[in-house]
């Protein structure tokens, strides 16, 4: 049996240092550093369809006071912190998604159009990029469901030229926003800063379509498997959807909240975003005792991407277990 000693561990210092004098080795050139992620897409399947979650990027800013319209900034701060987040910064994702049910391509909202990705130096405005790396050709799109008519949902259905990004897909919008946005007295009486740019950014995009869309309903199926419900608050028309094939189900709650860390856990907050805050709020709490009674899988348009999760009940809100992350289809 070796036995080592003091003499042993000695002579092996040593050599060590001697070594690399000897017999000098070459230096190793580093990697050069990448400097991009990579395409950002997920799918997963729901039943027979198959769901592509489609990031169009994310997006940090610093946090005021108005963000959160009824909460101190200090408590908005410290929520973020309970997430490991900075507490004076918030980060927002942003991710659309495409269902192939066999029969359609359907894709649900749009992202925030190109124009934004060189406005905010490729935070957002990546949905058309993505979609492309995920193998799926615009002009194959069947159907573009749209949940609301903010800049974030519906910018992407326009290219940075003002034509169709999905030129042979039907356009269907809830019947309620439409109605809303496409008023000429409501936009005369929107209030200065964001409702009236919003009425304008509504104006442009759905004029470059020739205001060619089909309204439908809440409550309905409106592509295979893909049946609307109301969840009003966020906007006046605001609409989740249903998404089921067979035994299995999966919610799209478009926007009934924003980041989850942030308005799951505190239910009762506000967004400055919202625009019935009230009816923000009582509607966050029905879906969300929904999602818990159910066991159903949430698809989150603003969670982190890939946003699929499951929700629990915890105090006063909501906890978002993040969906497995699956190799396979």
């Amino acid at each position: 049996m070796t036995q080592l000693t003091r003499r042993h561990l000695l002579a092996g210092a040593g050599a060590a240092v001697v070594a690399p004098f000897a017999a000098p080795m070459p230096a190793q050139a580093a990697a050069p550093l990448a400097g991009k992620q990579a395409p950002g897409f997920y799918r997963y399947m729901v039943g027979s369809h198959e769901v592509t979650v489609v990031t169009d990027g994310a997006r940090s800013f610093p946090l005021t006071a108005s963000y959160v319209t009824n909460a101190k900034l200090e408590d908005v701060g410290k929520a973020l912190e309970a997430i490991h987040m900075p507490k004076d910064r918030m980060t927002q994702h942003y991710a659309p998604i495409v269902v192939n049910t066999g029969s359609k391509l359907v894709v649900i909202d749009t992202g925030s159009g190109p124009n934004a990705y060189a406005q905010t130096k490729g935070e957002l405005g990546q949905f058309a990029t993505n979609l492309a790396a995920a193998g799926i050709d615009p002009k194959a799109v069947d159907t573009v469901i749209i949940s609301h008519f903010h800049n974030d949902h519906v910018s992407g259905l326009i290219g940075a030229d003002k034509k169709l990004a999905f030129p042979n897909a039907e356009v269907m919008v809830p019947a309620t926003e439409w109605k809303f946005w496409m008023d000429d007295g409501e936009m005369s009486r929107a209030s200065k800063g964001r409702m009236e740019g919003l009425f304008r950014i509504n104006r442009t995009v759905f004029d470059a379509l020739n205001r060619k869309v089909t309204p439908y309903d809440w409550n309905k199926e409106i592509a295979p498997g893909i049946t609307s419900v109301a969840t009003v608050g966020h906007s006046i028309g605001h609409t989740s959807f249903v998404i089921a094939s067979g035994s299995s189900k999966v919610f799209v709650q478009s926007d009934v909240t924003n980041h989850p860390g942030v308005f799951a856990r505190n239910p009762g907050w506000a967004g400055a975003f919202d625009q019935d805050p009230a009816q923000a709020v009582a509607t966050r709490a029905k879906v969300y005792d929904m999602l818990v009674a159910e066991k159903m899988l949430v698809q989150g348009f603003h969670y982190p991407f890939p946003g699929l999760a499951y929700v629990e009940k915890t105090g006063s809100g909501y906890l978002e277990i993040p969906a497995p992350w699956n190799p396979t289809i």
